[in-house]
């Protein structure tokens, strides 16, 4: 019995999401069902609903990826869109509460997000989520809701000043997509090791927002940020490398993660650059500075 609820609730969380996706495309908030209290957000900027990318929207060029969390009403949506000739990879939290949408957040990276330093940025007409995503998982291969957050966690624990040292369990096809583009076909793990990452200073802000326990899919927020001060820096295994970052840089993130078998499948991320420790309009406790 809990299982066909969880299906139905899960359906029914997804086919809001569908209809997001829908009248975002149309330009149509209308054809949503939206609460009279929404709250917006598009790359951290709390704004009047609906504005930004809805008045520029033109195309959804997709796949689209839907996931969802029926213990906090949290529906996740990753995909790539079209801005006129613009083309964007665009990550999405819907919060549905009775029915209505009270709460949605917007990822948008486009190609002037992402200028410098150099960063990731993959055809859109090719993006390919990896089919895991989609995949329900056996009850042998589950882990409970906590530890799915904590390996996600230990995740961005290892990417903050990047010794070598791994501090989350990576499953034998945990690669990563950044806006689009694979990052690590080989493993996510191997760069880690290695320590290429030091110059990342922190991981901060770090919220989990949306677990979906059927699919062992962990959404989550963060904010990396890179001071700036470092210059050269040796990997474990002796090689010299230079940080990309000359200058305080901050990059802002919405990040899914695999949890199979209590380790981590593939990753993919949406992320753009924004000031230098900026925080989110939806964190309500932030990290100390």
């Amino acid at each position: 019995m809990k299982t066909n609820k969880t299906i139905a609730d899960q359906a029914a969380l997804e086919a809001t999401a569908d209809l997001y996706r829908a009248a975002y495309v149309k330009r149509d908030s209308s054809l949503v069902p939206i609460s009279k209290s929404i709250r917006f957000t598009e790359n951290n900027v709390e704004m009047a609903f609906p504005d930004a990318s809805w008045d520029t929207v033109t195309a959804e060029v997709g796949p689209a990826l839907t996931f969802s969390d029926i213990v906090t009403g949290n529906v996740g949506i990753f995909t790539a869109v079209m801005q006129n000739d613009t083309p964007g990879y665009l990550a999405a939290r819907l919060k549905v509460v009775n029915g209505l949408i009270t709460e949605i957040e917007h990822m948008l990276s486009t190609p002037r997000f992402v200028s410098g330093p150099p960063t990731p940025f993959g055809d859109i007409t090719k993006l390919a989520h990896d089919p895991e995503f989609s995949q329900a998982l056996k009850p042998s291969e589950r882990v409970s809701r906590e530890e799915m957050v904590a390996l996600a966690d230990g995740y961005f624990s290892t990417l903050a000043q990047n010794t070598g040292a791994l501090k989350t369990r990576f499953g034998p096809n945990c690669h990563r997509i950044e806006n689009g583009k694979e990052l690590a076909p080989d493993g996510a793990d191997k760069g880690f090791k290695l320590g290429v990452y030091r110059f990342n200073e922190r991981v901060r802000d770090r919220e989990y927002f949306l677990v979906d326990e059927e699919r062992g899919l962990v959404m989550s927020r963060a904010f990396i940020d890179h001071k700036g001060v470092m210059d050269q820096y040796t990997l474990t295994d002796g090689t010299t490398r230079r940080s990309p970052f000359r200058e305080p840089h901050t990059w802002s993130v919405l990040e899914l993660f695999k949890v199979k078998n209590g380790a981590l499948g593939p990753i993919e991320a949406v992320f753009i650059g924004v000031p230098y420790y900026l925080r989110s309009p939806w964190t309500e406790e932030p990290d100390p500075r």
